[in-house]
């Protein structure tokens, strides 16, 4: 468990990362609202082994315990994310208790020598502004305003860096797009206006933090490299249309002011003059680029006849132009997921060239699932892959730094095991093992080989 990585620049930012509806539980409990992922998975047929979580990791009650695992490793930074429904269960009145919660694990994470890196919104809609729209509705963008104006006039004085968003392109694909996370509209390529509402809904959520002197205000976009399955023509417009609304649908309007193809733009059914507004609020400078990088993807054009069910994580509808096809000739993880740390420089690299003079970047997700056993008769949780994992991801952001990319910071995903969306409690991601009988939390090779790691980096102002 040394400490092998290269040493990364003086003030480089170590953080674990997790969010509110994954680990919290407690969904009935002190005032919460409802959700859509709560109204998602009490349908049938949702969640592997129809888990939800209700439960969860049972965080808001042992949030106490789970900040020592997370400070005692010796990371600089948390990130988290608030339950919009715990402190707005209708999305108008504010609870009490929700916010009380939040101030007590911001006050234990600072007590603790550990900077709160709170994320806004991390994909738990409350469930009465999805009846009236969701991100199809415009309405729900200054709905985020208000939240975000909740917290920050609460929470402003002891939070130094905000997160807006998570994962837009997630969010809109596999929830409005897709059917295989909430609210599981299945939309196609009508779903493009709620990639256009969130992004609208950072934009402003980033000017009601600057009003209130935030000092730092980011976002979390999810970004990895599109490879074209093959040489043909077809294919390579194919891969060249996914990379567009998955990648620079979202980066594009927030670093450059604009959407990335007309078919996005002619897609959100907004009028010019509307949308070029939008624009301009969207782009509101940043702080910091949070960038979430798992693995990259693999298109192809639609084969006719070909059955693509049952090789990919999800089916994709008939119609649309793209495909995704399993890159070949990598390890995976037990959740299949392709490990490709080159893709992790190479999509530094390519933000860097594409948007010249961006803010700093933070790689604000980074992590595995592979299922680790629990604690073996001494205690001890060996997971040596996942170490493996980090390690040379690690290295591959020491080598994005080393071409020129402003990289300042790196968060695992995750700090412990929780709910992992539709896969349900399987995929284990944490530093921390969560025993899922008895809840009680071990930590993990990794954990330790992350500790060290830190220890062994140079000493250097944090701003």
């Amino acid at each position: 468990m040394s400490a092998t990585v290269p040493l990364l620049p003086a003030g480089f930012r170590f953080g674990m990362s997790t969010s509110a509806f994954q680990i919290e539980g407690a969904t009935d409990v002190d005032g919460r609202g409802p959700s859509i992922w709560d109204t998602f998975t009490a349908r049938a047929g949702t969640v592997r082994h129809g888990e939800n979580a209700t439960v969860a990791v049972d965080h808001y009650h042992r949030y106490a315990e789970d900040v020592t695992h997370v400070a005692d490793c010796g990371v600089h930074d948390y990130r988290f994310s608030f339950a919009w429904p715990r402190v707005l269960p209708d999305a108008t009145t504010v609870n009490p208790a929700g916010l009380d919660f939040y101030d007590r694990l911001v006050d234990r994470l600072l007590a603790a020598g550990v900077r709160p890196v709170p994320t806004l919104y991390h994909w738990d809609l409350p469930q009465v502004l999805e009846d009236a729209g969701g991100w199809l509705s415009r309405d729900t963008a200054y709905a985020l305003a208000d939240y975000a104006t909740v917290l920050v006039e609460r929470l402003g004085d002891r939070i130094r860096d905000w997160i807006t968003m998570n994962e837009m392109s997630v969010h809109a694909l596999y929830g409005y797009a897709l059917t295989e996370h909430a609210p599981g509209r299945g939309l196609g390529l009508a779903a493009l206006p709620a990639a256009h509402h969130q992004l609208l809904a950072h934009g402003l959520a980033v000017q009601v933090l600057r009003e209130h002197s935030a000092a730092a205000v980011g976002v979390a976009n999810q970004h990895f490299p599109v490879l074209p399955a093959s040489d043909d023509v077809a294919d390579q417009m194919a891969a060249a249309l996914f990379a567009d609304l998955t990648n620079w649908c979202y980066s594009d309007p927030i670093l450059r002011g604009e959407y990335p193809n007309p078919l996005i733009r002619d897609g959100i059914g907004t009028p010019d003059a509307v949308l070029d507004r939008d624009l301009a609020v969207i782009g509101t400078p940043l702080d910091f680029y949070g960038v979430n990088y798992y693995e990259p993807t693999m298109i192809e054009s639609p084969r006719a006849g070909k059955d693509y069910r049952g090789v990919l994580e999800v089916d994709i509808p008939d119609g649309l132009p793209f495909s995704p096809v399993p890159v070949p000739d990598v390890a995976r993880t037990d959740f299949g997921w392709a490990i490709a740390p080159g893709g992790l420089t190479d999509i530094l690299r390519t933000l860097h060239e594409r948007y010249p003079g961006m803010p700093p970047v933070v790689v604000t997700e980074n992590g595995a699932s592979f299922h680790d056993p629990g604690p073996d008769p001494t205690g001890r949780i060996a997971d040596d892959r996942r170490i493996a994992f980090l390690d040379a991801h690690l290295r591959a952001v020491g080598d994005a730094v080393a071409a020129g990319v402003d990289v300042r910071g790196y968060y695992v995903w995750s700090a412990m095991d929780n709910f992992e969306w539709a896969a349900g409690y399987d995929e284990r991601f944490g530093l921390v093992h969560v025993d899922r009988t008895t809840l009680e939390r071990t930590r993990k090779d990794s954990w330790y080989w992350l500790r060290d790691v830190i220890a062994a980096q140079p000493a250097g102002a944090r701003s």
